[in-house]
């Protein structure tokens, strides 16, 4: 399995912790940036980066982002712009919410809010998101294709 790693400043220790587990494990780790800590630094080119690889590698080798910044929000909001990428927020607190968001939703790219989980948490949620398989119901198939066809049409 292949994950794409991305951050800046607000998540960036979170990033390298998380890089250093999945090598651990049989993850193909690929960081996209911020490859150094630097103050300030902004996150949509990495995010970009990290959600056009995944997007890439949906039809042929479907691979999983995990990003990184402050509250998760913009980096989701960046990731989401890319066809064929389904990004999920985590802050902390209910799993059941990754849980759902792979389940329901085929979510390829998890969003983690730095400044609202600790590392403990992150890990279990990357844990989650990354064992968790779509579940393939028929009513979530046709969700998603909606969301695919809408996003042709922007």
């Amino acid at each position: 399995m292949r994950v794409y790693l991305a951050t800046d400043h607000a998540g960036f220790s979170h990033k390298e912790i998380l890089k250093e587990h999945l090598k651990k494990t049989e993850t193909d780790v690929v960081d996209c940036g911020a490859l150094t800590f630097k103050d300030g630094d902004a996150y949509p080119p990495y995010i970009s980066e990290a959600a056009r690889n995944v997007q890439a590698d949906a039809f042929h080798a479907p691979s999983f982002a995990i990003v990184f910044g402050g509250s998760g929000q913009g980096e989701a909001i960046v990731a989401n712009r890319f066809a064929h990428v389904r990004a999920i927020v985590y802050a902390g607190g209910n799993m059941e919410l990754v849980k759902l968001g792979k389940e329901h939703n085929d979510a390829n790219i998890l969003s983690i809010g730095a400044r609202f989980c600790t590392e403990k948490q992150m890990i279990e949620a990357v844990t989650v998101f990354l064992a968790t398989p779509f579940s393939h119901s028929e009513r979530h198939v046709d969700r998603i294709l909606e969301i695919e066809e809408d996003t042709k049409q922007s």
